[in-house]
């Protein structure tokens, strides 16, 4: 393993670059600080978004004033809470009301609705914010509801209906909150019992549990011949809310008794290295792009995941040992004496709670090459190497006023491109890939062309070109891009209906196909500022870039990739230019093939994914 000692160079690296290094580390410390404080699912966002360099005035690309304010959405309102909100107050009033004036249908009618607001809410967060929202949602509308009893009844047994159902109403945050923390701290690590595949459905103990209050609140100024019925319902609501809450109390067990085993199960692994990262589900790519090629140097290592939502999706794409570890404290239980490297594939905030163990070798990958601010981030000189494609990327960090130390950077080409056919399509009728960016995490990091896809795309297919749409995952965050998404899809699906052309879209060009396979089926490719660019050029076939943030003349200046792409206006008006050329003469031919080198690293074509694996190994079993 390696020591302190060994790693005293990288620590006078960041001396040398004097107060900028410590501002760095100092923004570092205090991210990692506020990590330990702060938790929930609000935060994935934040947590794994790039950060991005503010460029000084003189620097800063002049984007366009925007044409009108954002609009307040429905994801922006339901992710405020007011709809929940309004649900609690309209039943709290309605209580009120039918305490004033002694009558309960006053008070049913009012819980009633704040409770179908609160069903709408669930509903609507299920669908739109990715699953979010169910059991413990909504107490207070259904204790309303509940409250509805005693005001119609009298008796004895109803007052005990009521009081059992709301027991269960209340038990729901708490099973909530439990299963929070029982999530399975690895899957595929000899020596932890795999978690339980039998867990409650918080989903079900609401949708079960809210019927009953419905049910009972609705009978209760019936006569008594109901409450066996009454009586009934409300077993069924304690049946599923007890099971639910002893199926918590066993998932919770075995993750403590797994928790302890994991120390030791992980020192008897010995993984060698290690991934480390952290992002919210749905950005698996980011990993699975890397894992071919680690498993290929030979070595044991595991995947440290630190978000709870993400584990079950980047576990079922791996036979490597994935570990959770979400608080900063955890991670001691996974770093063994045998570990000697650590690899990421992002600048997340929480990386900074591994890169403290100065005994390991700390290695960045990121997930691509591209000219986007975040790829020259001054977070970059927290790691002790940066692995990057070519040139371009180092040449990146200079041209742009930031200093990084000697030696952090190795050229490795992009392995994942190893299969892109070069110069050649594998379909059978002119083919063209459009594949947008997203929307980025800060202003600067906007390059999306989408406000223009729909252009792009008709003037594809006025052409006759089949069409390979692949929009970038993080696409449907954005309300706006998300709806132009959808156009898109809705016009090549009516274009196929009246053509028969093949175009691929939605799951055919993502789920069911990877990028290498939409790249080698595309004779030409339209899209901005993305790491598709840089791998499509291994191609060394024609490409367009959409100039989103200046006008067409000074977007080379700032992405240097363009000096070898046709480049689109932020209007989209040259479009049919762009296509002609790349169709026709194809004068950027030649700069293509030295862009290639520049931006993907002088490799030879067989074994082109070699020069990855040598310097990883490198890393991993000797001195870098």
């Amino acid at each position: 393993m390696r020591t302190l000692e060994n790693h005293e160079p990288r620590l006078d690296h960041r001396a040398r670059l004097g107060g900028g290094s410590s501002r760095i580390d100092a923004a570092a410390a205090a991210v990692a600080e506020q990590e330990t404080m702060r938790s929930g699912p609000e935060l994935d966002e934040a947590r794994t978004a790039p950060i991005a360099l503010v460029r000084p005035a003189e620097q800063q690309v002049t984007r366009a004033a925007p044409e009108a304010p954002p609009r307040i959405t429905v994801r922006h309102v339901l992710r405020s809470g007011a709809v929940e909100q309004a649900g609690t107050v309209v039943a709290v009033v309605g209580l009120l009301t039918g305490i004033a004036t002694g009558s309960e249908w006053k008070a049913f009618a009012l819980a009633f609705l704040g409770l179908v607001l609160q069903v709408v809410n669930v509903a609507a967060q299920s669908s739109l914010l990715r699953g979010k929202g169910a059991a413990g949602q909504g107490v207070i509308p259904r204790l309303v509801l509940l409250a509805v009893v005693p005001l119609s009844w009298e008796s004895v047994p109803s007052l005990i209906v009521a009081a059992l159902v709301a027991a269960a109403v209340l038990s729901e945050p708490v099973i909530v909150r439990v299963l929070r923390v029982t999530v399975g701290p690895a899957v595929g690590l000899p020596g932890v019992v795999p978690a339980s595949a039998v867990r409650p459905g918080p989903k079900l103990i609401w949708f079960v549990n809210t019927l009953v209050c419905i049910a009972v609140a609705a009978g209760a100024d019936l006569t008594e011949d109901v409450a066996p019925a009454h009586a009934a319902v409300a077993a069924l609501a304690v049946l599923v809310t007890g099971v639910s809450g002893v199926l918590t109390g066993l998932a919770f067990r075995a993750s403590r008794r797994n928790l302890a085993l994991l120390p030791d199960a992980v020192a008897a692994y010995a993984p060698v290295f290690a991934l480390h990262w952290d992002a919210p589900p749905g950005t698996e790519y980011q990993v699975t792009m890397w894992l071919p090629y680690l498993e290929r140097i030979g070595e044991r290592f595991i995947l440290i995941v630190r978000n709870p939502a993400a584990l079950a999706g980047i576990a079922a794409r791996t036979r490597v040992p994935v570990v959770l570890r979400q608080d900063p404290r955890d991670i001691d239980a996974v770093v063994p004496p045998s570990l000697r490297t650590v690899f990421y594939v992002n600048n997340a905030a929480r990386n900074t709670h591994l890169v403290r163990f100065t005994g390991l070798l700390h290695v960045q990958l990121n997930h691509g090459e591209s000219d986007k601010a975040p790829s020259y981030s001054p977070v970059f000189r927290l790691y002790d190497k940066d692995f990057v494609a070519g040139q371009a990327a180092i040449d990146r960090f200079a041209k742009n006023g930031v200093r990084v130390p000697d030696g952090l950077f190795t050229i490795v080409g992009r392995p994942q491109v190893e299969h892109v056919l070069v110069g050649r399509s594998t379909s059978d009728r002119p083919t063209a890939l459009y594949a947008p960016t997203w929307g980025g995490a800060n202003a600067d990091s906007d390059y999306c062309s989408l406000p223009i896809g729909v252009p792009i795309v008709q003037a594809m297919l006025d052409r006759g070109y089949e069409v390979v749409f692949r929009p970038h995952p993080y696409t449907r965050r954005n309300p706006e891009h998300a709806a132009i998404e959808d156009r898109i899809h809705a016009l090549l699906a009516a274009d196929a209906r009246t053509t028969g052309r093949r175009h691929r879209f939605g799951a055919a060009a993502t789920a069911e196909s990877d990028v290498v396979d939409c790249f080698n089926r595309a004779d030409l490719l339209v899209s901005d500022v993305s790491s598709v660019v840089p791998d499509f050029l291994y191609s060394e076939k024609p490409f367009a870039v959409a100039s989103m943030q200046c006008a067409p003349e000074e977007f080379p200046e700032s992405f240097p990739i363009a000096r070898a792409a046709y480049v689109l206006d932020r209007e989209g008006e040259n479009i049919d230019a762009v296509l002609d050329a790349m169709t026709g003469d194809d004068p950027l031919a030649d700069a293509r093939c030295d862009a290639k080198r520049y931006f993907l690293g002088d490799f030879p074509a067989e074994g082109y994914a070699d020069a990855f694996l040598r310097e990883a190994r490198r890393a991993v079993l000797g001195a870098v």
